[in-house]
């Protein structure tokens, strides 16, 4: 009764928002995340059901938002980009400051 193995996940209209492997139902391993657009949305490794491990953030245009390692579903180190490119933040052991911006290039959070 529990997904274990390569799967995919759908929303409710039908389109696919993960891909990748599981196991006693979480994901586990490397998986893809898609936003409700079909866009690639995070690539990389999981633990337990969240971001562990190795992954990458990319904007809507398939431009890199961030590279670096999660901990337990959260940034832990890493550099950030804003959408032309620019490494605008560098987070170390979960701490740094930096911009992030929307799918749209809009500036929605500074700190």
């Amino acid at each position: 009764g529990k997904r274990n193995g390569k799967g995919k996940e759908y929303d409710y209209k039908g389109k696919l928002k993960f891909e990748g492997e599981y196991l006693n139902g979480e994901r586990y391993g490397k998986g893809k995340e898609y936003d409700y657009d079909g866009e690639l949305k995070y690539e990389g490794e999981y633990l337990n059901g969240e971001r562990n491990g190795k992954g990458k953030v990319y904007y809507y245009n398939n431009n890199l938002k961030f590279e670096g390692e999660y901990f337990n579903g959260k940034v832990w180190n890493g550099k950030g980009y804003n959408i032309n490119g620019k490494n605008d933040f560098i987070i170390n052991n979960g701490n740094g400051k930096g911009k992030e911006y929307n799918k749209y290039g809009k500036l929605i959070y500074e700190g």
